[in-house]
């Protein structure tokens, strides 16, 4: 009879379970897609280059793994409004600027200098994980630039005044 569990206990397991899996409004949004793409070409590339022969690189597919998969967890959670000192776009701009550029580096040199298949392997992803990186910061750089301005850039400010109108006429 000690077998069989309670089916409160299940539902309170799948409850804790569901609370840690991203949100599907999240995972379909442009945002959890970028993060889900960052998350998932990050990890390929890790593993391409824990078994190539460019292991030396190993360290900065791993650090944005985990800084996406971070990330997925603190927007999926809305874990990021909790904490208003940071500013998390800019934060994520950083990240996503800093990662194509480094990505773009050592997939050039994985390439280029090393001739085994699982450094090209790690070298393409690479490549396909740039431009994720890429993308992410491009949009991040917009809805900073949107934000910097004072809103939304294709409102145009009302017009307190006609050109034509003669504010001294009787």
């Amino acid at each position: 009879m000690g077998d069989i569990e309670a089916p409160e206990n299940n539902r309170s397991r799948r409850t804790i379970a569901h609370s840690l899996l991203p949100s599907k409004e999240f995972i379909t949004s442009r945002k959890g897609l970028l993060l889900l793409g960052e998350v998932v070409m990050s990890f390929i590339s890790f593993v391409c280059f824990a078994a190539s022969t460019a292991a030396a690189f190993i360290t900065a597919p791993l650090i944005e793994f985990l800084a996406a998969l971070f990330l997925l967890f603190a927007y999926s959670t809305k874990f990021n409004e909790r904490f208003k000192g940071f500013h998390w776009p800019l934060m994520d701009f950083l990240r996503c600027v800093s990662a194509s550029i480094i990505f773009f580096i050592i997939s050039i040199m994985s390439v280029s200098k090393y001739v085994d298949g699982a450094s090209k392997a790690a070298g393409v992803f690479g490549f396909i994980t740039t431009i994720f990186f890429a993308l992410d910061f491009y949009f991040i750089f917009n809805e900073l630039a949107s934000f910097l301005k004072g809103g939304d850039s294709s409102e145009e400010p009302p017009n307190a005044q006609d050109d034509d109108s003669d504010s001294d006429s009787d």
